[in-house]
């Protein structure tokens, strides 16, 4: 079988799947039942001067009836004292050594730093993660997004925890910034063995109309929260990948956020994460996910015959390019299957109301629509609406036009072959 092991920054763990800092690390029975299960790595919950938090503390998105495809937290660090976690960190490692234990700590002062950076790898420590991503409570006292969003606050505060680190220093970004490379960047300047991200995005996740008040309500009031879950990948995905294809950042990156099962953790090391971080799907679901996380990838890697996990992290950056590189005379156009179409009419209906009206009612009265071919424009959105798998596909078309980008358009005059679409 594929080997899993991993070394993300110099932190070396049995799989590349971690825990991310939140309610699932909170103590040490937790992490060892994690670990247990499978998990390869664990970021500890948030460690500084432990707060009071409030009841209560979570909303979610509904979807058919399950919760999970976004998800909102108004909790903070940790409530327990600081003893009792490096207490529990020093149990953890003495029990599995070979399992990754890396500290998440946020606190004020550079003396704080230094204190609780030193307690951390004294515990036993093999990584510390600096959270400059919470964007609720935290951020108000000048900690957390605070921090993230500072380019040079976040790069002096990182070079203090090299300074005072004996083991690998991951910078938590936050994504609550219009662009990610100089947070990235910022990290790495201030000497970060690697960076993790994302962390959770301000916000609200939705009003009880009856009332009156947001949600999640404590005491007949709400903040916003950090707002994670499925519905983020995308958003992580993109910033992951805008790091990685980076000429100027070069350190590992471990990535984070709406990762549900082994094929999300694939996308996410394919844009480049040495390892990835789980919360949201195991605060649903339970640590045993991970069991089909690991045969998942273990099936993955061998059917594409990689070894480790280094062979394939990455292979999809150099595909991700600005729009402007990307070639406006290649061309596909529908299909409909006539014999699994079942006539619902979907396509028909997303055509015409949402995308390039190309595609119509049969003459002949069939159930099958019909698409004008020569005004199809090749926006897929027929295939995503349609309710049965490769019913609709998109095929290639040799138009006779070589390969032209717009920047090739603009400075060198290449042709275009014609535009498509009734709407114009």
């Amino acid at each position: 079988m594929p080997d899993l092991t991993t070394n993300c920054a110099g932190i070396v763990s049995p799989n590349p799947f971690w825990l991310a800092s939140a309610p699932p690390t909170n103590s040490g029975e937790q992490v060892m039942r994690a670990f247990d299960a499978g998990w390869g790595g664990a970021v500890w919950k948030t460690l500084g001067q432990p707060i009071q938090n409030v009841s209560s503390r979570f909303g979610a998105i509904r979807w058919k009836g399950m919760a999970g495809v976004g998800f909102n937290n108004i909790e903070l660090i940790t409530d327990r004292p600081l003893e009792a976690n490096f207490r529990e960190i020093a149990e953890v490692k003495q029990r599995y050594p070979k399992h990754a234990v890396i500290v998440s700590l946020m606190v004020e002062t550079q003396d704080e730093w230094k204190d609780i950076i030193k307690r951390s790898i004294d515990a036993g420590a093999d990584g510390i993660e600096l959270n400059f991503g919470c964007p609720h409570g935290m951020c108000e006292r000048g900690m957390g997004s605070a921090v993230g969003q500072e380019p040079l606050v976040n790069e002096r505060i990182t070079s203090w925890a090299v300074e005072y680190s004996t083991v690998p220093v991951l910078v938590k970004l936050t994504p609550n910034v219009d662009d990610i490379l100089p947070h990235g960047r910022a990290a790495q300047a201030g000497g970060a063995h690697g960076v993790s991200l994302i962390n959770t995005i301000k916000s609200v996740i939705g009003v009880d109309i009856d009332t009156f008040v947001p949600q999640p309500v404590v005491g007949g009031q709400s903040t916003n929260g950090g707002y994670c879950g499925a519905a983020v990948r995308p958003i992580a995905l993109h910033m992951v990948a805008a790091l990685a294809r980076d000429p100027d950042f070069n350190i590992p990156i471990s990535g984070i956020g709406g990762i549900t099962n082994w094929r999300d953790a694939v996308e996410f090391m394919l844009l480049g994460s040495t390892s990835v971080q789980v919360c949201t799907e195991v605060m649903l679901r339970g640590y045993r996910i991970v069991e089909d996380m690991i045969e998942g990838l273990e099936t993955w890697m061998d059917d594409k015959g990689f070894a480790k996990t280094d062979d394939f992290v990455g292979r999809a950056v150099p595909s991700y390019q600005e729009w402007g590189d990307l070639d406006l005379n290649f061309e596909l156009i529908a299909k409909i299957d006539a014999a699994t179409c079942i006539g619902c009419q979907l396509c028909m209906v997303a055509c015409h109301d949402g995308a390039h009206q190309c595609i119509h009612p049969n003459p002949d009265g069939s159930r099958v629509p019909i698409v004008d071919e020569p005004e199809c424009v090749g926006c897929n959105l027929c295939e995503i609406v349609c309710p049965v798998p490769e019913c609709i596909t998109m095929v290639e078309v040799d138009n006779g036009y070589a390969p032209a980008t717009w920047n090739q358009h603009v400075g060198q005059g290449a042709p275009l072959r014609p535009k498509k679409g009734s709407h114009d």
